[in-house]
């Protein structure tokens, strides 16, 4: 159900206030390179930043913008159960393909704990649910034996793991169902990520290069590694530069140098660093992104 390059979409903001116009410009941009899809409030679209209301808001104009074309997934998780529950209603008020759901983040639950969290959830829900594991940012790693747990679930469709592990990732798809997907986290572990039974990224990097990412994943799919290789190679510079400081700072500034969007990220991130924008203003212009 979810293979291919689905862009982490960034949230746009002008004045403080979303950006309705400059988010859909840049889900037109996603259709036209030829994406599977997008996630609205992950964690590039800074969704740790957004009001309630605007969560909702931000996943109702993808699914305007999206208008069918490609595939929406809402990122709907919380550290409280009970919240993203009512995350989960309220996106699905709304056309979403499916729900993106982070580990618990701060309270640090037990491997039970998880397994819990994330079935009380999948019962609330009419759509697939993707499970994201990032302990980098959560402090806590879904182990492999419980995802194996929670894909017996029938609406728990596939992970987003971005752990960093290969190992781990192959653990994973050696204990789950063959129908159960994995998408690659980290934008540079797509391609082996797909080698080992992966079925594509939800990506950051896209924002930016989705033609290429697009390409890339579908090259790997075919089982055709060596153009995926070329192309993967192309994109590991700007992949390095949309990463040199926190997510999404980098990207965001980079979809300003190219005309999409305000320069602006709320606190507590800031802006990018002169350092970073010279790097990624030279990542942007050997890509052939800029002149």
């Amino acid at each position: 159900m979810f293979k291919g390059v689905f862009t982490a979409i960034v949230t746009p903001f002008n004045g403080g206030k979303i950006d309705e116009k400059a988010l859909r410009k840049l889900i037109e941009f996603q259709i036209e390179k030829g994406v599977s899809g997008i996630v609205a409030c992950g964690s590039t679209g800074e969704s740790a930043t957004l009001s309630f209301e605007e969560h909702i808001d931000v996943i109702r104009m993808a699914v305007e913008a999206a208008s069918g074309k490609i595939k929406v997934i809402a990122g709907t998780g919380s550290n409280n159960t009970a919240e993203a529950v009512h995350l989960v209603k309220e996106a699905e008020k709304f056309k979403i393909d499916g729900h993106l759901q982070i580990t618990p983040y701060y309270n640090k639950p037990t491997q039970e704990g998880l397994f819990m969290h994330f079935k009380t959830i999948a019962e609330c829900c009419s759509k697939p649910v993707i499970l994201y594991n990032v302990p980098s940012r959560t402090a806590v790693n879904i182990l492999p034996d419980t995802v194996s747990r929670l894909a017996e679930i029938d609406n728990i469709a596939g992970i987003k793991e971005a752990g960093g592990s290969l190992e781990q990732a192959a653990q994973i798809l050696r204990k789950v169902p063959e129908k159960f997907c994995m998408l690659s986290g980290d934008d540079a572990l797509t391609l082996p990520v797909i080698a080992i039974g992966g079925t594509g990224v939800i990506s950051t990097v896209s924002n930016i290069a989705p033609a290429d990412m697009s390409l890339m994943a579908d090259y790997a799919l075919k089982g055709d590694f060596k153009q995926a290789r070329k192309l993967n190679f192309k994109l590991l510079p700007l992949i390095q530069a949309m990463f040199i400081e926190t997510n999404p700072i980098p990207v965001k500034k980079a979809l300003n140098l190219m005309g999409f969007i305000e320069n602006e990220i709320r606190l507590p991130l800031s802006e990018a660093s002169g350092g970073a924008i010279f790097k990624i203003k030279a990542a942007l212009k050997d890509y052939g992104i800029l002149q």
